[in-house]
C-alpha cells in the first residue's frame, strides 16, 4: 500500500528484544493484536515479540528495522496478517530461513485474499480461528505442557462468547444503520453489527494512499451534511487534511464520529479492545 498522503505521527516503530531466553518458545507476530492472543495461549511458556506495536503509529509507514529482523531469526512461530496489510514480512522472512519455523497466515485461515478488507482482527471470526490454529503447534513443539496450552485455549475462546453474543444483540438492534468511514479499518466489524456501510471506494482510496475521485468526496460530505449516516468513523492513527476536514463537518452536522486503530492500545487485552469498541459504538447511537 502506498500512503504518501499520511503523516508520520510518530517516527520509529521497534521490536522489544527477546530478553526471555528462558523461554522455550519465541513467537513474533507481526501485530500486537495477534501477540497479545499468542500471550494469552502460553503465558510465561512463550516469549512474544509483536513488531506493529504502537497505536499512535501509522502502521502503513513502517519500516524494517535490523532488530525486526534479529528477532525473526530466533523465532519458533511467526504470526502474519497477511490480505497485503504486512507484505513486508515475505522479505524479511526469505530473508532469515530457519529451520521448523512455522508461519501463520490470518488471512490463509479466514479465506481471505488481497484486495479483501485487511483489517482481519475486526472480523469475530478471526481470532477464535487463529486460536484454533496456534494452540496445536504450541503443543507440537512443546509437548510437555499441551494441557496448558489447551486450558488457555479453552479460557481464551470463552472469554470471547460474551463479546460474540454482544454483537449478535447489536445486529439485532441496529441492522441496517447508515454509517460511513475515512478508512475501512473498522468495515468488517461494522459488517458483523449489520451497519449499512457508505462510500467504500472512498475509503479504500484513503487506505491505499491515493486521492478519492471528486464525486466520491461529494458524495461523502453530503452524507455528512445532510445526515444521512449515524457515525463517522475514523483511523485515529491517521492524519491528514482530508481526515480533519471530513471530521470537521460531522461535528458540524452533529453526525458521531468514532474513532478506531490498527493496533491494540497498550496494557489492555484483546477483548477489551473489542469491547471499548463496541461501548463506543453503542454510545454514538443511543439519543
Amino acid at each position: 500500500m502506498q500512503c504518501s498522503r499520511r503523516t508520520l505521527l510518530i517516527t520509529a516503530l521497534s521490536l522489544p528484544s527477546l530478553a526471555c531466553a528462558a523461554s522455550p518458545l519465541h513467537v513474533v507476530a507481526a501485530e500486537n493484536m495477534y501477540g497479545d492472543i499468542a500471550t494469552q495461549l502460553g503465558g510465561p511458556l512463550v516469549c512474544v515479540s509483536s513488531i506493529l506495536n504502537n497505536p499512535n503509529q501509522d502502521p502503513h509507514l513502517f519500516s524494517a528495522t535490523p532488530s525486526v529482523a534479529r528477532g525473526l531469526a530466533v523465532a519458533d512461530i511467526v504470526i502474519v496478517n497477511g490480505a497485503d496489510y504486512d507484505p513486508w514480512m515475505a522479505g524479511l522472512l526469505a530473508a532469515q530461513p530457519t529451520p521448523n519455523r512455522v508461519v501463520i497466515t490470518v488471512s490463509d485461515l479466514l479465506g481471505r485474499k488481497p484486495g479483501d478488507n485487511p483489517h482481519l482482527w475486526y472480523d469475530p471470526a478471526a481470532i477464535p480461528a487463529l486460536t484454533q490454529a496456534l494452540t496445536p503447534v504450541l503443543t507440537a513443539k512443546d509437548p510437555a505442557n499441551t494441557s496448558l496450552y489447551q486450558h488457555n485455549a479453552a479460557r481464551l475462546l470463552t472469554s470471547l462468547a460474551p463479546i460474540h453474543a454482544r454483537i449478535s444483540a447489536m445486529r439485532a438492534k441496529y441492522i441496517g444503520t447508515k454509517v460511513t468511514a475515512t478508512e475501512p479499518v473498522f468495515g468488517l466489524m461494522a459488517a458483523a453489527l449489520g451497519f449499512e456501510m457508505r462510500n467504500q471506494n472512498f475509503q479504500r482510496a484513503v487506505m491505499n494512499g491515493t486521492e478519492p475521485a471528486p464525486s466520491e468526496v461529494a458524495a461523502f460530505e453530503s452524507d455528512l451534511r445532510r445526515n444521512a449516516v449515524k457515525i463517522m468513523f475514523y483511523n485515529a492513527q491517521v492524519t491528514d487534511d482530508l481526515t480533519t476536514t471530513m471530521l470537521g463537518l460531522a461535528h458540524h452536522a452533529g453526525v458521531a464520529v468514532v474513532g478506531v486503530t490498527e493496533t491494540e492500545p497498550a496494557g489492555i487485552s484483546y477483548q477489551n479492545w473489542l469491547n471499548n469498541g463496541l461501548d463506543a459504538v453503542d454510545k454514538a447511537l443511543t439519543p
